[in-house]
């Protein structure tokens, strides 16, 4: 495989490598603020402190639905 790629084939697949890292990691450091943020919000709604939303933390999102006319 690597021959098929030409005198380039190192330089490529380290690019794809490190692209594929960096998207790995950014996936991961939202998947992380993300439980972070819902801590949060939690640990707010139990010690009273409301959302202007009305929500609470744990409530899924509402579908907004809209009659165009």
């Amino acid at each position: 495989m690597m021959t098929s790629l030409g005198p380039y084939a190192s330089f490529i697949v380290t690019s794809y490598a490190a692209a594929a890292l960096v998207v790995a990691i950014l996936i991961g450091w939202v998947v992380l603020d993300h439980r972070s943020q819902t801590r949060r919000l939690r640990e707010l709604d139990r010690s009273g402190i409301t959302r202007r939303s009305g929500r609470s933390a744990t409530d899924t999102p509402r579908t907004i639905t809209r009659t165009i006319t």
